[in-house]
């Protein structure tokens, strides 16, 4: 019987994902665990709190024992958690942390933080970007699963990947207007297609905007009647184009080696753009301003090298 993981996080997305990829590198039976805290718990490092456990909001799923095998935390707020339960279960629970937890490094087994985020110890893997779920193998059946949705479409390729405002970028209708008409050109004078999924955080109004500079196009917009293609647009894309505001899709996007283009986006985040910046400067990436070109790179082993030194810590076989 596989060990059992709980993943704990606030339940956006991009940290679901990150959790999903190391519980599955370690050979996890993964369970979900989506928590909200009180008032002001939640606006506060983790260090600072008194009695984490206690401190679950009205709608929060609940942490009681009988404790997992393996805590996988990410997110300011599932930080504490984690220490807790490996606190009250004795040290039986093995705790991996994704991202910084700004608290003492010591109340983990391993912590998985990208280099962005400056972090240093002895039980710490420093990664490029994100960690992510995402395989070769994977790659490989999303592109029989997908290929007969996309063949109607003309090469290359161009998979685009559209995030959303989250309170350090913005992406508004006038922002979106003007990507989207970046992306036209690029199709009409290159002859290429445009496999395009936008994000929950992408919002209604971006989504017209986009939904009208696509049309006429040669192109697939998600419109979430049907599965989410991403999977096959990252396997059969010839090239990735994806906004900068979301570390795990430009990570997913550089596990497919080919090459990747970020859109920039009004506001900033000296962390984000900090990762960003590395990428181009290191090859992997390069802005997007509708320019069209082909480079190679070797795709990040981040999530290898992250499940690697949890076996390690965990004292694993």
């Amino acid at each position: 019987m596989s060990p059992v993981g709980w993943i704990v996080t606030p339940g956006e997305a991009g940290f679901e994902s990150q959790g999903r990829g190391l519980a599955e590198a370690l050979g996890l039976e993964p369970v979900f665990k989506r928590v909200r805290a009180e008032w002001p718990w939640q606006r506060l490092p983790g260090r600072f709190w008194l009695n984490p456990l206690a401190r679950l909001a009205e709608g929060s799923e609940r942490l009681d024992p009988p404790w997992p095998d393996v805590v996988i935390s990410c997110g300011k707020i599932a930080a504490p958690l984690a220490a807790a339960m490996r606190q009250a279960s004795g040290g039986r629970v093995k705790t991996a942390h994704i991202q910084n937890p700004l608290m003492s490094l010591d109340r983990f087994d391993a912590v998985i933080a990208p280099r962005h985020d400056r972090v240093r110890g002895d039980n710490v893997v420093s990664t490029i970007g994100a960690i992510h779920p995402v395989t070769p193998e994977k790659l490989s059946q999303a592109a029989l699963r997908w290929s007969p949705v996309f063949a109607h479409l003309p090469r290359p390729l161009v998979g685009v990947l559209i995030g959303g405002s989250n309170g350090r970028f913005v992406l508004d209708p006038p922002t979106m207007s003007d990507f989207a008409a970046h992306l036209a050109s690029l199709a009409r004078q290159h002859n290429a297609g445009l496999a395009v999924t936008p994000s929950r955080r992408t919002g209604a109004e971006n989504k017209a905007v986009l939904a009208q500079a696509m049309a006429g196009l040669p192109a697939f917009v998600w419109d979430e009647q049907v599965e989410n293609p991403y999977l096959g647009i990252l396997a059969l894309a010839d090239v990735i184009v994806v906004t900068e505001d979301s570390v795990s899709m430009t990570s997913e996007a550089l596990a497919t080696g080919k090459p990747v283009y970020v859109v920039r986006l009004p506001g900033d985040s000296a962390r984000l753009r900090r990762f960003q910046d590395e990428l181009i400067a290191e090859g992997y990436t390069r802005p997007f301003t509708g320019a069209l070109e082909r480079w190679s790179y070797t795709p990040p082993d981040d999530t290898a090298r992250a499940a690697l030194m949890c076996r390690q810590r965990f004292g694993w076989k």
